[in-house]
């Protein structure tokens, strides 16, 4: 019998049999996932589902209990001990492996006292090394991207939600990520601004970007999706196309979901 996961094309991220426990409340029971390179994998589920826990996992901003996580083809070397043992990684793994992970957050996490310019440079400037030039006019073109190229000087309390989250966008990009990652990216905003923000997503998946997103914009996960993963109490219920998912799934647990 074929496994979902042969058909797909060379994995960017792999996490197999991840779990997270909180004191006596396991957030997440054994997850396996992975995305092949131009995916778009929608992640749905309901508050309390682990959904953001998992992303956070990716990039050891939560440290998994047990489980393997292979990024870009790098493996994440972690030492688990169990108990109350404190789990050791490499950090200058964890550093390398971060550098290819851009995420992008439900609060726009900008920097007040830096413009916009400045907040998209940082990082490819003092952590990739990379010269000022040749990051001022990437930031430039992202900023050109994500439509708000007027924007450059300005400093993010000036901005709207929609606006700081795109430049959130643009600043993730500057890093050259082979894998984005965005949780609930438009949840914070208001109604008017979640679509400019849903338009820039749009967009990165046109140009085969390998994206997770956590997301409950249906809409979004429908049309712009190559697979959707639906979660319930740290498991992964359901699985499979947009058109499976949202036409003819096989679970019970999501067809209540879908409704309420």
């Amino acid at each position: 019998m074929s496994n979902i996961y042969d058909l797909l094309p060379p994995a960017v991220v792999e996490l197999t049999g991840i779990r997270k426990q909180y004191g006596s409340l396991e957030v997440l029971k054994g997850i396996s996932l992975q995305a092949g390179e131009g995916e778009v994998v929608s992640i749905l589920g309901s508050s309390g589902s682990g959904k953001s826990t998992l992303l956070r996992c990716i990039n050891l901003l939560e440290t998994p209990d047990t489980g393997g996580i292979v990024v870009a083809g790098e493996r994440i070397d972690i030492s688990f001990h169990g108990g109350n043992a404190p789990r050791q990684y490499n950090k200058k793994q964890v550093e390398r492996i971060r550098s290819k992970v851009g995420m992008v957050f439900q609060s726009f996490n900008l920097w007040s006292h830096k413009t916009v310019l400045e907040n998209i440079i940082e990082a490819p400037m003092y952590v990739q090394r990379r010269p000022k030039k040749e990051c001022l006019e990437e930031a430039r073109e992202l900023l050109d991207k994500v439509g708000i190229s007027n924007k450059e000087n300005a400093y993010p309390t000036h901005l709207s939600g929609g606006q700081q989250q795109r430049v959130a966008i643009a600043r993730a990009l500057a890093m050259r990520p082979a894998l984005m990652l965005f949780d609930e990216p438009t949840s914070a905003l208001d109604p008017e601004m979640v679509g400019e923000v849903l338009k820039v997503m749009k967009g990165l998946a046109k140009e085969g970007r390998t994206m997770l997103i956590v997301t409950h914009e249906m809409g979004f996960a429908r049309e712009a999706s190559s697979r959707v993963v639906f979660m319930d109490q740290g498991l992964v219920k359901d699985e499979g196309t947009p058109d499976e998912i949202f036409g003819g799934t096989r679970s019970v647990r999501l067809k209540q979901f879908l409704a309420g």
